[in-house]
């Protein structure tokens, strides 16, 4: 038998050698559980917040999408200025989250307001940085929008009416 066919024969059917490896502590993780109903409305989660992107924050190693607001993806145009606003709204400051009970894309819904009474999809919608989502707000954040924000973020209006080409 020739030096290829052992080779071969080898890689098929020895098992490969295992390096050991450091176990690294891990985080416990939150898995959404689809089965199960998502959470109760009138739960209020409070604490300080990691900003995701413009319109996806993490509160106490919960994912939460904010209410009623569709802001730009981070590789789409005014995506990194999106989440970069977001970030210094909410900069020093506790973020409370009112749940909402449904689920966007394995993310929980909620409104999030600062310390001082301020809704973060308001204040980013009025910069000009996120658009109303009429579907999901009902048109609570229309009249905030600045005239030119839907020309802006063409592509965050284009996924709204379901004609952003991929």
């Amino acid at each position: 038998m020739g030096r290829f066919w052992r080779t071969i024969l080898r890689l098929f059917f020895k098992r490969p050698r295992r390096r050991p490896t450091k176990r690294r502590r891990q985080e416990p993780r939150i898995i959404l559980d689809h089965s199960a109903p998502p959470p109760a409305a009138s739960a209020v989660l409070r604490g300080r917040c990691r900003v995701i992107d413009g319109d996806t924050i993490e509160v106490q190693k919960l994912r939460i999408r904010i209410a009623g607001i569709d802001a730009p993806e981070l590789d789409h145009p005014w995506g990194q200025r999106s989440k970069w606003a977001l970030v210094e709204l909410c900069k020093g400051q506790n973020v409370t989250v009112r749940l909402r009970p449904e689920l966007s894309y394995d993310r929980v819904v909620g409104e999030c307001f600062l310390d001082d009474g301020r809704d973060l999809a308001a204040e980013l919608v009025r910069s000009g940085l996120a658009l109303d989502w009429p579907k999901f707000s009902g048109g609570k954040y229309r009249h905030l929008e600045p005239a030119d924000a839907r020309r802006k973020l063409w592509r965050a209006t284009a996924r709204q009416r379901g004609t952003l080409p991929r």
